[in-house]
């Protein structure tokens, strides 16, 4: 789909064009009115650009039409008209048509027109090297000639060579570019969205590299991607073939590990093969996170004065391009805090929560198991003087000393303590567990923890604040650990008790819930929460107000009421939501549940139907008993009133009607009914009044 700017004059130092073409997007193509720019006493007409495929990645960044008629309309209207076939090869072919068509009409131009083809250097992939006893030696501009196509983009270069061809006829009146770019990233991330997303999502311990990772990725940043397009627009330069590529010449190895940093830090080589069976992966993605290329942009470093977002590439930029993949993404990391007496089901509820917005469930035992099991760990590696090469020394683990002394601290601590550990090493390692890359990329849910006014103020609290000694009006704190949301979970003593009271025997076993133990931690939770100092103050301090919940309301054991009215007041998560795995579970689940219910149905349909059959059965039996009884006492009836009759035919009709039948086989008349009914009634009168009768 096509989107047409209007008014834009292109300068260097400018807006790149990726900007000009952010705003709203209509199912046809798009204009822009503005002015020109202006010169003392002259006015400048304005330029109208074409953008192809504006829905794809490169082409928000950097534009829509029902038929080729209606394209070529759009396309004589443009003074610049670019056309991106980097992201779909259904491009090549329109592409292909559009710079013909425009060639041909060379003749009915109105004003000059620039066709900008912005192609891929994979083009460039099984190219001679330019001294094969020297690999590093750099591609330039001027080796276009001797480049050699990868098997999957060789209708790419066959489009490049048309459009350079089309392009020398008439200089003057339809000028041609092509604009080699390296792999763009930025925003979105396109084909290095799939790091991203592994690394954000910390679901693995490391992130995978295909093969050794040694090969040189070109690469550029979309939105000086956009500037370059925006400096061929404006200067028109004699070389039509342009690379666009910032200054890094980084291996797969290198990205890959700067891209890790945004989850667990850590990358696992993996044969190339298997790149191939992950869904994730286009054959695309496959093809350009493997090329091998040392190429050198001089052209647009030596004749365009671009304002670069990121010209050393990605790894020294990974920290701005982490922000933009977020902000692009809409990934949002979600923070809430529940706080409440105990047996009151924060743990329940968080755990609910956790499952459902996908966040970190932070439990304060858990982080200080964690962090002593991981001293004990990094206590009995030997020691590394120096990284290597390429890598670098995680801040964290550097910035924490000696872990052995360290655990040392810790164990005499809790020595002198009975077994409890100090506030000032819990809340070193809460903040070091918030300040988690997977934390920060997804959120967490602190259950029971803090505890007090003062241990929230240390874990929440900045420096800052404590060196201006509180003269703000509003307490400075971390954002990057802060819950965003607090729910404060209420309940009499006595519905806690009560609630205790009911738990199995097999649960409160070995737990803080039996009876002694629980009412001291009451008591002690009382006394630590009053009305004037409570943890919930400082978050209102902060204007982060806490919502109370009562518990005592809700009869549910598994708090659900509860657990969807903070759903209700939180929102929707802003993550990527279930994974592909995930998804394919439930949706096995839902089949499986709407097999069981379909498998019931027919279960309970089986069994009405079998009722009705066994009732129907029963009522027919007892329908054709009483019909049997009905027969049974009609025949009894006319049994029973038929016998005076049968005595009157027998001494009355019976013998007259013999003698009549005796007479007729005597005489045998044509019509023995005639006969006996003859006028002569005297013989047999009765005969006559049984024939009349009806």
């Amino acid at each position: 789909m096509g989107f047409i700017i209007s008014g834009l004059e292109p300068v260097p130092e400018g807006p790149a064009l990726s900007n000009a073409s952010r705003g709203p997007v209509s199912k046809g193509p798009a204009v822009m009115a503005g002015e020109g720019t202006m010169e003392p006493q002259e006015k400048i007409r304005s330029k109208r650009i074409f953008l192809n495929h504006l829905d794809s990645f490169v082409g928000r960044y950097v534009g829509k039409y029902e038929s080729h008629d209606q394209l070529y309309e759009y396309l004589q209207e443009c003074d610049i008209i670019i056309y991106n076939i980097t992201e779909t090869p259904e491009q090549i072919e329109e592409a292909s048509w559009a710079i013909s068509a425009l060639h041909s009409d060379l003749e009915h131009f109105e004003s000059p027109k620039t066709f900008i083809l912005l192609s891929t250097i994979m083009t460039w992939t099984q190219t001679k090297l330019v001294d094969p006893e020297d690999p590093e030696v750099a591609f330039t501009e001027d080796d276009y000639r001797r480049r050699k196509s990868h098997p999957n983009f060789k209708d790419h270069l066959s489009l490049e060579k048309l459009v350079i061809k089309l392009g020398k006829t008439k200089k003057r009146k339809f000028s041609t570019y092509v604009v080699a770019s390296g792999v763009v990233y930025g925003m979105d991330e396109s084909v290095f969205h799939f790091f991203f997303k592994e690394a954000w999502l910390g679901l693995n311990p490391t992130i995978p590299c295909f093969g050794d990772g040694k090969n040189v990725i070109p690469t550029i940043h979309v939105n000086d991607l956009a500037r370059v397009l925006h400096n061929i627009a404006e200067h028109k330069p004699k070389t039509y073939y342009i690379f666009a590529l910032d200054d890094s010449k980084h291996t797969l190895k290198q990205l890959v590990k700067a891209i890790s940093k945004l989850g667990p830090g850590k990358i696992q080589h993996i044969p190339q093969e298997e790149a191939l069976l992950n869904y994730e992966l286009t054959q695309s993605d496959f093809d350009h996170l493997l090329v091998n290329l040392t190429m050198e942009a001089f052209f647009i470093k030596e004749n365009f004065n671009i304002r670069w977002v990121a010209e050393s590439g990605i790894v020294e930029n990974i920290q701005s391009l982490f922000n933009e993949y977020k902000q692009s993404r809409g990934l949002v990391p979600l923070k809430i805090a529940i706080h409440g007496p105990p047996a009151v089901g924060k743990t329940s509820v968080a755990d609910k929560l956790a499952k459902h917005y996908k966040l970190h469930h932070i439990k304060i035992k858990d982080v200080i198991t964690e962090a002593i099991a991981d001293l004990e760990l990094r206590s009995s590696l030997p020691v590394v003087e120096e990284p290597e090469e390429g890598e670098e020394q995680d801040d964290e683990e550097a910035g924490d000393g000696d872990p052995q002394e360290l655990l040392d601290q810790i164990k005499e601590n809790m020595d002198q303590s009975g077994g409890r550990l100090d506030d000032n090493y819990i809340i070193k390692f809460m903040k070091k567990k918030l300040l988690s890359m997977p934390c920060q990329n997804q959120g967490f849910i602190l259950d029971g923890f803090p505890k007090t006014y003062l241990q929230t103020k240390d874990l929440f609290g900045t420096e800052e604040e404590e060196e201006e000694g509180g003269k703000n009006k509003f307490p400075q704190y971390d954002k990057a650990i802060t819950p965003e949301h607090a729910f404060s979970l209420e309940a009499s003593d006595e519905f806690l008790k009560q609630r205790i009271l009911n738990l199995p025997e097999s649960v409160v076993v070995g737990t803080h819930y039996t009876q002694e133990r629980f009412l001291r931690y009451l008591a002690q939770y009382r006394e630590q929460n009053t009305e004037d100092e409570t943890l919930l103050n400082y978050f209102d301090e902060i204007e982060i107000h806490p919502m109370h919940i009562d518990v005592s309301q809700d009869n549910d054991e598994e708090n659900t009421p509860i657990v969807h009215d903070i759903i209700q007041i939180v929102g929707k998560a802003k993550n990527y939501g279930p994974t592909v795995e995930e998804l394919k579970e439930l949706q096995r689940k839902e089949a499986d549940e709407r097999l069981a219910k379909e498998a019931a149905e027919r279960t309970e349909q089986e069994r009405r139907e079998a009722e009705e059959a066994a009732e129907k059965l029963a009522r027919w039996e007892e329908w054709n008993k009483r019909l049997e009884e009905v027969k049974k006492q009609e025949h009894e009836f006319l049994e029973a009133h038929s016998i005076p009759l049968r005595n009157y035919l027998m001494q009355n009709v019976m013998p007259t009607l013999t003698q009549g039948l005796i007479e007729c086989c005597k005489i045998r008349p044509d019509d023995p009914v005639d006969f006996l009914i003859q006028d002569d009634t005297t013989r047999f009168p009765f005969l006559t009044v049984a024939y009349t009768q009806p």
